[in-house]
């Protein structure tokens, strides 16, 4: 594309997509991972991350189940679409994760089955780890109670199975449907919207990935991109990525305030306003 060659990039820096070579260790990601990596070897049961929209959650999860070695994790990544999940569905889901073929009809048979494949699981010497995106959407008493049963499953070494569920800060609320559940987290991080250092720094990043070693937006658009966005780190690809488009068309480099700000007011993003 003739607007990627002209800021001399190899592909679209800026894209939601989620792609693990874009991820950005700042500190806080750095340490939930650290945390998560520690909760998953320690067979801890449940983890917890907890963010608001878009401040890179799901970036998260996959870099975890990325890192998570498959010669000593069963790892799994489920995704939670809507809030009408029953315990049922979610039980056969998590039984289909972990390598359940013919998953049983009735609950307490997927329970002795999943009980069976995690005692297999642990023999051969792996841990078992599910992690659920969107676990705000679990919005179900009977749900958490089923979580709190499979986590009783456990072995001299630890948990039987982890649980690393990331969602809204609402996802505090839902675990607090059954208390002896909330009281089993182990592990818990909050990921919050980047300050501005931390924001030119992911811009930075994100640019060295796509090919691009130079600085194409004016230290002023930077501060007007973390500005318009408060560091939320979906909202910085939104703006980045519709300004290298505008600042194409009006052959400007670097990309300055003006192209930012403009950008933003389009978007209804500004903060202008």
């Amino acid at each position: 594309m003739e607007h990627l060659k002209f800021y001399n990039l190899k592909e679209q820096p800026f894209s939601n997509s989620i792609d693990n070579r874009y991820f950005y260790s700042n500190t806080r990601h750095a340490e939930a991972l650290t945390r998560l990596k520690y909760a998953a070897d320690s067979m801890k049961g449940l983890a917890v991350v907890v963010g608001g929209i878009g401040t890179g959650k799901t970036t998260l999860a996959r870099r975890i189940l990325d890192e998570l070695d498959e010669d000593h994790y069963e790892a799994a990544l489920l995704v939670v679409l809507h809030s009408t999940v029953s315990a049922d569905w979610l039980l056969k889901k998590i039984a289909l994760q972990l390598g359940i073929e013919n998953t049983a009809d009735n609950k307490l048979d997927i329970l002795g089955q999943l009980y069976r494949r995690l005692i297999e699981i642990n023999e051969s010497g792996m841990k078992a780890v599910v992690l659920i995106d969107e676990a705000q959407m679990l919005q179900n008493r009977e749900i958490m109670e089923e979580f709190r049963g499979i986590l009783n499953m456990e072995v001299s070494q630890g948990k039987l199975l982890t649980f690393i569920l990331f969602g809204l800060p609402d996802l505090d609320d839902i675990l607090a449907l059954d208390e002896p559940l909330r009281q089993r987290i182990a592990v818990k991080s909050k990921l919050n919207e980047f300050d501005q250092n931390v924001t030119q720094e992911y811009i930075r990043h994100r640019l060295k990935v796509a090919g691009c070693e130079e600085e194409i937006f004016t230290p002023e658009a930077v501060a007007a991109i973390h500005a318009h966005s408060k560091g939320n780190p979906r909202l910085i690809n939104t703006i980045c990525d519709n300004a290298i488009l505008e600042g194409y068309f009006m052959k400007q480099k670097p990309i300055n305030k003006d192209t930012v700000d403009s950008v933003a007011i389009n978007l209804d993003l500004s903060s202008l306003n």
